[in-house]
């Protein structure tokens, strides 16, 4: 069926089924964080929850939120949730339970840091209905740990690891970082062996980088540090596609790898241009044609969100043209891929010119880039764009009813609520 579209050509869609929540505090700041967080060892876990429940309540009451949200998914994010003492995702659940509801189907992930995850907590999140954990282990090499200011050691993630199964979350994701400046000489390939032998469901890659204002990126700026060469970064990331292809893990998005059937339901949502909520200071949401993203400081998110009942810094409104774009980009991010009949000319020349590179493979319905053609996808984004404007037409995903044509369009998002 069409969702009603509206003066910008994009559809007014209702009723989101993922929530994510921000958690901004942490122990400490990591040395190449650019998060929306707070070091802190004492959270103010009562005020978060009243801020965070203040703002889901305005949302629902001025109908922003599209009313009370059955929820999908669920996902407090970080920061460091595993900071926040037992019963507090019961009291979550509770306190937003007037306006959002999941019940045990909906996939509810929490993100933990390795060294304040115990079995006590665990089994905490578990009588809660939390059924996905996403770990930060990072990398398993001390003197690494130690130059990122992490806390847990090498052997953290195994005792996180052991607290999860022990409570019962078999499904458990890790973070593993890439790129890592020469000079640490830590070990990719012991690193991923590692991460493979706890058992993890699912494991997220992340490139190092030196964002303004963090003390890496003052580091690399002054001269003191030096990141991995550009041949190193693509050999440890194509190094993990084959060793994660090899343990029998999907290669569903550009850095995410699953088990079979236990792709991130919730980040999916991200990727397939899907609307969703975001609470917290730093968090994003989209609720077609609008997508708005909250004060990043936690004290000014508090302070807005108690005079005001919002969080809100600043939205922008996607039309038709920048969501056909994201589609593009999105589209070739994540598997299945863009539907290949819904390309012009051009761009089905330019992507049997990608295959013949080997950067999509060979599938012939839908166009899904290799792991070598993920190394290249902001050009290929780019370049398959310009080679559609003059067709006018947008690419489809597997279950999308209509192409973008502005009869019909589906809402869009970029980004992550990271």
């Amino acid at each position: 069926m069409r969702q009603p579209v509206d003066a910008h050509g994009v559809s007014r869609a209702v009723n989101p089924r993922s929530l994510y929540i921000h958690v901004p505090f942490c122990l400490r700041r990591c040395a190449y964080c650019d998060f929306a967080v707070t070091a802190t060892r004492e959270p103010p876990v009562d005020a978060w929850l009243t801020a965070i429940t203040a703002e889901l309540r305005s949302l629902a009451e001025s109908n922003e939120g599209a009313g009370p949200l059955s929820l999908d998914t669920v996902y407090v994010g970080g920061g460091t949730p595993s900071l926040l003492p037992e019963g507090m995702m019961t009291r979550l659940r509770e306190a937003l339970s007037p306006w959002a509801a999941w019940d045990s189907k909906a996939e509810w992930t929490v993100e933990a840091n390795p060294e304040t995850l115990t079995r006590a907590l665990a089994a905490d999140w578990r009588a809660a209905g939390v059924n996905r954990l996403s770990l930060g282990a990072q990398t398993f090499h001390e003197p690494a740990l130690q130059w990122m200011g992490r806390l847990h050691g090498a052997d953290g993630p195994a005792r996180a690891f052991d607290a999860a199964h022990a409570a019962g979350i078999d499904n458990v994701s890790i973070d593993l970082i890439f790129g890592l400046p020469a000079r640490l000489g830590r070990d990719w390939d012991a690193d991923l062996a590692r991460a493979r032998s706890l058992g993890p469901t699912h494991l997220s890659l992340y490139g190092l980088t030196a964002e303004t204002g963090t003390p890496l990126g003052r580091w690399v700026a002054e001269g003191r540090e030096r990141l991995a060469t550009e041949d190193t970064y693509e050999t440890e990331y194509l190094t993990a596609a084959a060793a994660m292809d090899a343990a029998g893990f999907e290669h569903y998005e550009v850095s995410n790898f699953a088990r079979p059937g236990l792709a991130s339901r919730h980040n999916i949502v991200y990727w397939r241009h899907e609307p969703y909520i975001g609470l917290g200071p730093g968090a994003h949401s989209f609720i077609a044609p609008v997508r708005w993203w909250n004060v990043r400081d936690w004290a000014a998110y508090a302070a807005q969100v108690g005079a005001t009942g919002s969080g809100r810094a600043d939205e922008e409104i996607v039309t038709r043209e920048s969501a056909a774009l994201e589609r593009i980009w999105l589209g070739l991010r994540a598997r299945p891929g863009i539907l290949r009949a819904t390309l012009s000319e051009p761009q089905v020349a330019l992507v049997d010119e990608w295959r013949r590179n080997g950067w999509v493979g060979p599938d012939q319905t839908y166009v899904q880039p290799t792991a070598a053609g993920w190394l290249l996808l902001d050009r290929m984004a780019v370049d398959l764009t310009a080679a559609g404007e003059a067709a006018g037409i947008a690419p489809r995903f597997s279950d999308d009813p209509v192409p973008l044509d502005g009869a019909a369009a589906v809402p869009g998002n970029s980004g992550l609520n990271r």
